[in-house]
Parts: structure tokens; C-alpha cells; sequence
């Protein structure tokens, strides 16, 4: 991809929060490119580890249907995934800052750039991010921790999109000063 660039993202922790948007189960089995659901999950579990090491935020975003009784199989968030601290939001829109408290969680935290990764890059991750520039954050998108059910669709967000709003990295750029 293109728009990765090389250098290295230097966060500072006390004001940045990962946002992990839809790694539920009934996500990441989807047939997905460039990289695959279990790949997403491991780049974003190895993310939230080095962002929980360094005292910074973790926001876990799952989505449920709205006036369904019972959700579908597999949509609670991947086991392992969220940790105590964590905070988990529930959507019930393609973004994760509809009327679900969120950017008001974040501001109490004192966040003010956000880090995303998730499923899918060009919907939940997007939206989402579009969201969080509305509400004046600072945006950084991480490359490999993200997916989509095309390549198209993933790339066009990714070399198109995401640049308009902020860096796209890889997971490798990724650090705290």
C-alpha cells in the first residue's frame, strides 16, 4: 500500500486510546482480504498489549442489531480480547460514536488522537473515523490491524481515504515516547 508511511508514529499515552472496531466472531470468520480475519485479531491483540504496557487507553467496539431480541451467533467480542480497564462500547450504527457515549468517555480520559484498527476498513473503521475528525481528534490508521470483504474496498479506504483524515501506518510504526 502506498500510503503507509515509513516513519515512526511516537504517541503519547496519558492522551491516546487503540480503537479496535468489530473483532467479534462472526466478523473476522467473513471471507476477508488483504489480510484475513485471524491476522487482524493477532496484529490488534499485539497492538492493545504494547498500548495496556504503556498505560494508554483501549476501546473495544462491537456492534448488535438494533430491535433484535437476541443477537446472532458470534457477537460478543473475540475471547481474549478485552481486558479489564478496557473500555467496550456497543453500536448500533456502522460508527462507534452515535449515541454511544464515546467521545465523551475518551474526553474524561483526556484522549485526543485516536489509533484504529478493525473490521471492516472502509465501514465500522471508517465511519468511525470520520466520527472522531468531526469531533477533533487526531487519526492514525493502522494498516495491517485492519481489513475488508474486498481488496478494493480495503485499499481505497486505506489510499484514498484515510490520508485525507490523518497517517496510515503499520503495526510496526506503532510506539510511545
Amino acid at each position: 500500500m502506498t500510503a503507509i508511511e515509513g516513519e515512526p508514529a511516537i504517541l503519547d499515552p496519558a492522551h491516546t486510546a487503540l480503537v479496535l472496531v468489530d473483532l467479534m466472531d462472526r466478523i473476522t470468520a467473513l471471507p476477508l482480504v488483504p489480510h484475513s480475519g485471524d491476522q487482524v485479531v493477532d496484529v490488534s491483540r499485539e497492538l492493545a498489549g504494547r498500548f495496556r504496557a504503556a498505560g494508554a487507553a483501549v476501546v473495544l467496539v462491537r456492534v448488535e442489531r438494533p430491535g433484535v431480541a437476541v443477537q446472532p451467533p458470534g457477537s460478543d467480542l473475540v475471547a481474549g480480547l478485552a481486558q479489564d480497564g478496557d473500555l467496550v462500547v456497543v453500536k448500533r450504527t456502522i460508527g462507534g460514536f452515535h449515541r454511544t457515549g464515546l467521545h465523551e468517555s475518551l474526553a474524561e480520559r483526556g484522549v485526543t488522537t485516536l489509533v484504529f484498527g478493525g473490521i471492516a476498513t472502509n465501514l465500522g473503521v471508517e465511519s468511525t473515523a470520520r466520527a472522531a475528525g468531526d469531533h477533533g481528534y487526531e487519526l492514525l490508521f493502522v494498516e495491517d490491524a485492519m481489513t475488508a470483504l474486498t481488496e478494493d474496498e480495503h485499499r481505497a479506504a486505506v489510499a484514498l481515504n484515510f490520508p485525507r483524515l490523518g497517517r496510515v501506518v503499520a503495526a510496526s510504526a506503532v510506539g510511545f515516547g
